[in-house]
């Protein structure tokens, strides 16, 4: 089944699969903010140091497998698979999005 993915999620999960920080960071705002294994990450530059820390410690990839809308954000579940314990695991990413910008991101197990 091929999801229908808005254009900054879809870019966000082929640059986080080919480990492309370049893409990565063009799809978030500039004040985006993301929350992840409990911190909060604030600006594109701390989002690009952040991906490019945990693509190093957990050499995951992401595979999509489920697209819902909720109180305003679109909710991505996905599949990652990487250097964890665990792994793979389903994971839950809420996307606030701002135009064709990633504003924010929430990751939940």
């Amino acid at each position: 089944m091929t999801l229908s993915l808005p254009e900054p999620i879809a870019t966000y999960i082929a640059a986080e699969n080919a480990d492309n920080a370049a893409a990565l960071s063009a799809c978030f705002a500039a004040d985006a903010v993301v929350r992840d294994e409990g911190r909060t990450i604030r600006g594109l530059e701390a989002i690009t140091a952040w991906k490019a820390e945990s693509k190093r410690k957990y050499q995951h990839t992401v595979e999509p497998l489920d697209v819902t809308e909720a109180d305003g954000r679109t909710v991505l579940t996905a599949r990652v698979t990487g250097q964890f314990p665990g792994s793979p695991v389903e994971l839950r990413f809420a996307f606030g999005l701002a135009g064709d910008r990633i504003a924010s991101l929430e990751i939940v197990g």
